[in-house]
């Protein structure tokens, strides 16, 4: 009995040591289980807490602070003489921010009854703007009226999500003044956003679109500012926590006169003339005046132009969006003969002193070439040719000179290639030559073609910057100056940072006593008793000018009608362009009217305002010191 207890007390350690082995490995397992849960969770919380802090923390915060960038002031743009042109002003628009608002349908409903406005217009922004986060506002209304204004601001607490936006808008104190210029904002594109760095732009910014506002947008834009604000659960502003004010843009001083500019504004304005005006000084390259007819009405920009007046301005047949300036491309007319009769004295075909005779007409093969003047001007020297523009004395000389050396001498003046001039899309003109016809159009050149050219006629296209341009060459003695539009820029704190400087393209030497020839034609054009612009003098300033007529399309059945009932938009062109004072030029003046028939009286007169207004002083002075001479010479009497 004995032994066989203690068989069963063997028999039962053993059993225990088997059980105790099987707790253990349960506990092993059970610890094991536990420490990789545990892992788990640790590492899940240094994952949060460590490596995605920064993300949640700023998460947690956009739940309580709301952060908004503060636009920039753009920077103002002023005129030649300091006057302000284009400056801001505070506009109010009413936003939407979508992740403050839980009912976005209920709260448009009863923004829309409230406002007396169009939903469908209110969900159609809403709708352009779905891609975008739900912090972003949503400009439901731009530049509200103060009523709108003081009505969400009192009744704030009944549209969640509804805020009032203060941003700088543009004020055009002189109305659209060098509109195509200066040019207009616009809110910025998807397309433009994507090219453009997202730390300074965000989609809703107004951006440059047209003129100087685009082409300088980096110095006018400015830096944004920025402001974080405590928010309750409704985004409620409830204090604000930190702010950095915007930087304003820089200055832009330009070089255009605003008064000279509007004279030519408004004249061409008055009988509601299509066309340009260009005015620059001939020594230094400053542009005066930049008028492109009809302008732009800069305030339908002013926060973004509507469908219709944007289809309006696109049917209208005057094409106010061309920059007729640079953009507009015409025959030169008889402004050209100056380059017909440059390159005759250059090539030695012609001195001052050689004759042709006009009887009214030049025959050429099988076909005549008539003269303005249909009664002839008779024996013509080169000062006369210019003075009374006679088509005949040209022709000769251009068919002594052929067209490849009329267009060798009308590109050292500037035409048939761009100027560079800081406006968009400037035109090239034409300067047509034997081997641009066999290349575009597969023709050989025809000789007759070379007398139309030599008159500003047939294939030549130039715009009237550039025929300023030639003119200023001229008038400073062979110098070709680059156009320059801008006198300054300067920071916010007043520190110039671009300042104008005279640059000279290119420089015809050895040939000044030959423009010398040229320009006494000229001066007889306004001072001469037979000058076709005899009626532009003006008592005490010297003026030497060129008119030209360009003919738009020859109809037989206009033939006989006077031009006054000549369609509108068959009438010849209407050029005049000169220079004073004729003995120390300081200004050059071209004029182009669309379809304003002769140069003399539809261009000429707008030129002689405007030089009655450059030299209003002198002429004052002038009238003042010769009243005095009468005074004094009557009471010696």
């Amino acid at each position: 009995m004995k032994w066989s207890g203690y068989k069963n007390l063997e028999e039962l350690s053993e059993h225990d040591d088997a059980d105790l082995d099987h707790l253990k490995r349960r506990i092993t397992f059970a610890a094991l289980v536990i420490i990789f849960f545990v892992t788990i969770i640790f590492g899940r919380l240094w994952f949060l807490q460590l490596h995605m802090g920064e993300e949640y923390r700023h998460r947690a915060d956009n739940n309580r602070v709301r952060m908004r960038a503060i636009a920039a002031p753009r920077g103002n743009i002023l005129d030649a003489k300091g006057r302000e042109l284009v400056t801001n002003r505070p506009s109010f628009n009413v936003v939407l921010v979508r992740e403050d608002s839980n009912d976005v349908d209920k709260l448009l409903k009863k923004l829309a009854l409230s406002l007396d406005l169009d939903i469908s217009v209110l969900w159609d922004k809403i709708r352009d703007a779905s891609s975008k986060p739900r912090h972003i506002p949503i400009r439901l209304l731009e530049d509200v009226d103060w009523e709108t204004l003081a009505y969400v601001e009192n009744h704030n607490q009944e549209f969640p999500g509804i805020r009032i936006e203060t941003v700088p808008v543009r004020v055009y104190h002189y109305g659209n003044l060098a509109a195509h210029a200066i040019g207009y904002l616009g809110e910025i594109s998807k397309k433009e956003l994507a090219a453009r760095n997202s730390d300074i732009y965000a989609g809703g910014d107004l951006v440059g679109k047209m003129g100087l506002e685009r082409l300088r947008e980096k110095d006018l834009r400015g830096e944004k500012g920025s402001s974080s604000s405590e928010v309750n659960a409704k985004g409620f502003e409830q204090q604000l926590l930190k702010s950095v004010e915007p930087l304003p843009g820089n200055d832009i001083q330009l070089t255009i006169d605003a008064e000279l500019q509007k004279v030519a504004e408004d004249l061409m304005a008055s009988g509601d003339k299509a066309g340009a005006v260009v005015a620059m000084e001939v020594k230094t390259g400053r542009m005066l005046v930049l008028a492109s007819s009809p302008v732009l009405p800069l305030n339908q920009f002013v926060g973004g132009i509507s469908h219709k007046n944007w289809n309006a301005l696109l049917e209208n047949p005057k094409h106010p969006l061309i920059n007729k300036v640079v953009q507009a491309m015409y025959p030169p007319a008889s402004t050209y003969k100056m380059i017909t009769a440059m390159a005759g004295l250059t090539a030695g075909v012609i001195d001052a002193d050689t004759v042709f005779y006009c009887p009214g007409h030049f025959k050429f093969g099988k076909r005549r070439y008539h003269c303005w003047k249909r009664s002839g001007h008779g024996a013509v020297n080169l000062k006369r040719a210019i003075s009374e523009s006679c088509d005949v004395y040209f022709y000769q000389v251009g068919l002594r000179i052929g067209v490849d050396r009329l267009a060798e001498m009308a590109n050292k003046f500037g035409l048939g290639h761009k100027s560079g001039i800081e406006m968009e899309h400037e035109k090239s003109g034409l300067t047509p030559t034997k081997a641009w016809k066999k290349k575009r159009r597969g023709q050989k050149w025809q000789e007759g073609e070379t007398l139309s050219v030599a008159i500003g006629q047939g294939f030549n296209l130039v715009t009237p910057l550039q025929i300023c341009l030639m003119t200023a060459t001229i008038a400073n003695g062979g110098k070709q100056l680059f156009p320059q539009i801008i006198e300054k820029v300067t920071d916010p704190d007043g520190k110039v940072l671009e300042q104008l400087k005279p640059v000279v393209v290119s420089e015809l030497k050895g040939d000044k006593a030959l423009l010398q020839q040229i320009r006494e034609g000229m001066e007889e054009v306004v001072e001469g008793r037979r000058g076709t612009a005899r009626n532009i003098r003006i008592d005490g300033i010297t003026i030497a000018g060129k008119t030209g007529t360009a003919q738009v399309v020859r109809l037989k059945q206009y033939k006989h009608l006077k031009e006054e009932d000549i369609p509108y938009k068959y009438r010849d062109h209407a050029w005049f362009t000169c220079y004073a004072p004729a003995d120390d030029p300081e200004i050059a003046v071209t004029v182009l009217v669309e379809h304003g028939l002769h140069g003399g009286s539809g261009a000429g007169p707008i030129a002689k305002a405007l030089l009655e207004n450059y030299f209003a002083d002198r002429l004052q002075k002038a009238a003042t010191e010769e009243d005095s001479r009468i005074e004094a010479a009557g009471q010696e009497r």
